[in-house]
């Protein structure tokens, strides 16, 4: 009796949880016949390069030496030593070095995120060469298309790709497409987004600038009355710097409209707008704004869902459990989501309900503990008039002078040991060449 086919899987998304699912999935035991037929989609016509600083904690390091790339990323890091509080004069208030031990506000290991992608995206294609040559179907990679339609039945999911119109069947859908999931919105409906998506009350925005005479290895974190902030960071790779301005805000409803309308002119000029002359570095950082071409904005939010699964469809970080970029753990959330995602299908080859459910099971703890923010972010950290800048430096300074504040980050500091890590059976890849 013939066996029957190995399951197609569409994964949507191509940043950190995308890829890191594909490999695993192409690292079992079985047979290259039998492994996934994957399509990972991606709506970039390529590779999104660009992004913010991102960090890998303790609990994603293990995944990332199972992939045998450990010391990849760590060739590829920012080269942060850690964060300094300044104020207008550039004097630094506070200063917290970078904490091996992943409880600080600066991991040991930093990474701009599209350098991560490509590294993932390397490795990804590497497994998949080795999986064709055995007979097996490997990844077949989609960029610059998206779905638009999406239907499911009892035995298949049916998708209509909005680019090529092409209809398309797959066994299972994972929607690893960020905190504006379309897959979500589409599965779940367009109604509930208010109630999944849980906003922070802040609004950011990055991109990447030439670096300049006073930037160094340590990022610098300027505040500013009206619940405003610039951080600027190192990107010691590309010998760049990178930047993060955000505004914390309830009542002014601009910063949401031009996040959900998606146009970058606006997004800049508003920016622009709100940041003029609150002094430091800010008309270098405006002006750089208004010239870069890698510019992203979004709103600040979580991402908090009953059930991550729906028939055959399932999300994975982001798109299903955004913690924010306050908590520290996205990345990590990502490849941990990804890893047990791909054991427990691996699992349960022939029962994707269970291998669904048993996911969530694992995945959920960890989930908890890192949306579980410092009490009063990001307000507490954004200041609204010039004394409460003030006292946030000056409090700062305190905590760090008498180490109260490697207290504060033992007990709320990102999670290290929130779920155990189960042995998949998934084959040991070797270190890939730096």
């Amino acid at each position: 009796m013939a066996s029957p086919p190995p399951p197609k899987i569409l994964i949507i998304g191509a940043s950190i949880a995308g890829p890191t699912l594909a490999t695993f999935l192409l690292l079992s035991a079985l047979p290259a016949a039998q492994k996934p037929h994957i399509a990972l989609l991606e709506r970039s016509p390529t590779l999104r390069t660009a992004g913010q600083n991102i960090d890998i904690r303790p609990l994603g390091l293990p995944i990332v030496r199972k992939l045998g790339l450990e010391r990849k990323i760590r060739a590829a890091t920012t080269g942060e030593k850690g964060v300094q509080l300044v104020d207008a004069a550039n004097t630094v208030w506070a200063q917290v070095q970078v904490d091996k031990g992943g409880r600080g506000p600066t991991s040991d290991i930093e990474v701009l995120r599209g350098h991560l992608a490509e590294i993932l995206i390397e490795r990804l294609r590497g497994v998949s060469e080795e999986v064709q040559k055995e007979g097996g179907k490997g990844v077949e990679f989609l960029f610059g298309d998206y779905v638009e339609e999406m239907e499911q039945d009892d035995e298949k999911v049916h998708v209509r790709f909005a680019e090529s119109r092409e209809w398309r069947q797959y066994d299972l859908v994972v929607g690893a497409d960020g905190l504006q999931s379309r897959t979500r919105r589409m599965l779940w409906g367009a109604d509930g987004e208010s109630e999944r998506v849980r906003p922070l009350g802040m609004y950011a925005a990055f991109f990447s600038m030439p670096k300049g005479e006073t930037d160094t290895l340590w990022r610098r974190w300027f505040h500013a009355p009206g619940r405003r902030g610039i951080m600027l960071r190192p990107d010691q790779q590309r010998g760049r710097t990178t930047a993060l301005v955000s505004v914390v805000t309830a009542d002014d409803q601009r910063f949401k409209e031009v996040a959900a309308r998606g146009h970058q002119k606006e997004q800049k000029e508003l920016m622009e707008q709100c940041f003029r002359g609150v002094g430091w570095e800010s008309e270098r950082v405006l002006k750089e704004m208004m010239a870069t071409d890698d510019f992203y904005y979004d709103m600040v939010g979580q991402v908090k869902m009953e059930q991550w699964s729906k028939g055959r469809v399932t999300l994975l970080g982001d798109a299903g459990y955004c913690a924010s970029p306050l908590s520290g753990m996205g990345t990590t959330l990502a490849m941990n989501g990804a890893y047990n995602l791909a054991g427990e299908l691996t699992r349960f080859p022939d029962d994707y309900k269970t291998a669904f459910a048993e996911y969530e099971k694992h995945m959920r703890p960890l989930v908890g503990h890192a949306q579980k923010l410092v009490p009063g972010v990001p307000h507490i950290v954004h200041p609204e008039t010039a004394w409460g800048v003030w006292i946030l430096n000056a409090v700062s300074g305190f905590l760090v002078w008498t180490r109260i504040v490697t207290l504060l980050f033992m007990f709320k500091g990102p999670p290290n040991d929130a779920a155990p890590m189960e042995d998949y059976g998934f084959k040991q890849l070797p270190e890939l060449e730096v």
